[in-house]
């Protein structure tokens, strides 16, 4: 499946542009301010009701309009679907497939997935764990679609312990619940726990496989390391062995809502020792296992979405991109500067100004705010 049209409508400083991309790899160029972002972002709006920039879709409606709006076309399988998704100050967000509303787990039955890059993303290489296992929980469910709820699952029963536990902790309930709930937590947290560990095993060595070819340099791995026992059984007697700890605390202090998924370059955590451009190829990197992994298993490659990836890279590792561009699938990246693109005559090059009209290209919300997605959607 590819995206064949993207109708932006009061998308931040979009108006009225539609956009056809190529179904290889197209270039968006423009200087910076001018709305590069904000198409990546309306193609990503528009294919999953949600932005890589914003938790608040709110965000993306621009200043004196009531609703922002995306129409993207997907070709595939014979078949063409229009998704449509829109953002009103008074009436919340819709989201439909060929005019009906639907769901998007449904949603993803009938599109390309879509995997984004960013210079915000870093944060997930540098950032904070929790980034990291959103992330590869995403990549989960593109991979193994019948695991896509296993997060969802542990976070709802997570929630419901940790409310328990704070009532038991102000004598405002007893402990006679808690063993149910201490069992559906081992049992949700173990299937997390399983569907993380075959995350890293298919990734691991594509990783370092791109890593390696965009030109990270040193011996690397990725690793996935549990905040817990990876069992239901040895879960269900950790949470045991751990339940005065909890009740002081108020919540559950042990699960896999603690787990870690690492990153090294020379033996050391790319998130702490690694240089920005380190981190960039990392993340790069990351991106490109997942597509391989995707591929490898008989999956279509997901669209990719490259935002600004070109401006800290030198030529020899923007022609590597490139290439793995190439190779396979629908990417769309933008630019800053033509220059920066490698000449090959497979690139569709799409200057920013000839889809924004002169009194659309401003500044408007080009400074992304805190990001809610990007993982392989």
């Amino acid at each position: 499946m590819i995206v064949s049209r993207v109708e932006a409508d009061q998308v931040r400083s979009l108006a009225g542009v539609i956009f056809e991309p190529d179904p290889g790899l197209t270039v968006i160029i423009g200087p910076n301010g001018a709305g590069k972002t904000n198409l990546v972002e309306a193609i990503y709006f528009g294919l999953t009701s949600r932005s890589f920039r914003t938790s608040d879709r709110r965000d993306l409606i621009p200043f004196g309009s009531a609703f922002a709006r995306c129409r993207v076309t997907v070709q595939g399988g014979g078949v063409d679907h229009v998704f449509m998704a829109s953002a009103s100050r008074s009436e919340g967000n819709r989201f439909t497939m060929d005019g009906a509303r639907i769901e998007q787990a449904e949603a993803v039955l009938h599109r390309p997935k879509v995997t984004v890059f960013s210079p915000d993303r870093l944060e997930l290489v540098k950032g904070p764990p929790a980034g990291r296992r959103a992330h590869l929980d995403s990549f989960v469910a593109a991979r193994w679609p019948s695991r896509a709820g296993l997060r969802s699952t542990f976070g709802r029963i997570l929630a419901q312990r940790n409310a328990l536990i704070a009532r038991i902790s102000s004598a405002e309930a007893n402990s006679s619940q808690l063993a149910t709930w201490n069992s559906q937590f081992a049992e949700a947290g173990a299937n997390l726990a399983s569907g993380r560990e075959a995350a890293v095993e298919a990734l691991a060595e594509r990783w370092v496989e791109a890593a390696d070819d965009l030109g990270l340099e040193g011996p690397k791995g990725i690793s996935y390391r549990p905040g817990s026992a990876t069992t239901k059984e040895e879960i269900e007697a950790g949470l045991e062995e751990r339940l005065e700890h909890d009740l002081r605390l108020g919540r559950s202090s042990w699960g896999p809502h603690h787990d870690e998924v690492r990153l090294e370059l020379d033996g050391r955590q790319l998130r702490r020792f690694g240089s920005q451009g380190q981190q960039r190829l990392g993340l790069l990197a990351l991106l490109f296992a997942e597509r391989a992994a995707l591929l490898d298993a008989g999956e279509a490659a997901p669209l990719m979405l490259l935002d600004d990836v070109m401006s800290e890279l030198d030529a020899h590792r923007r022609g590597r991109l490139v290439e793995r561009l190439l190779g396979g699938g629908q990417s769309v990246i933008t630019a800053a500067e033509g220059e920066l693109i490698p000449e090959r005559q497979e690139i569709s090059r799409v200057a920013i100004r000839d889809l924004v009209g002169a009194d659309e290209e401003r500044d408007n919300g080009e400074d992304p705010g805190a990001g809610s997605g990007g993982g392989t959607s």
